[in-house]
């Protein structure tokens, strides 16, 4: 796969995602988007540990990790 096409995707979701407290521990943030993206970008960001999907249940997010966030920082810089 195309690996522009992959980091445009990263850049997408962390554009339009959100920042919210972390469910079990007060104070901790966490930075989400939504999944709404092809499952085969989804899961070889996931594979690059850029991205943490929930496949146990129906949510239709996803959590972008540290090093997703820090990636699409500097893919902002590179497509922006």
């Amino acid at each position: 796969m195309d690996e522009r096409i992959k980091e445009l995707h990263l850049l997408l979701m962390y554009l339009t995602g959100w920042e919210e407290d972390k469910r079990n521990s007060a104070g901790e943030k966490i930075f989400r988007a939504w999944k709404g993206y092809k499952f085969e970008i989804l899961n070889e960001l996931e594979e690059q540990k850029l991205i943490l999907q929930f496949r146990h249940t129906n949510s239709r997010s996803l959590l972008l990790t540290e090093a997703g966030k820090q990636r699409a920082e500097q893919l902002k810089g590179k497509y922006l």
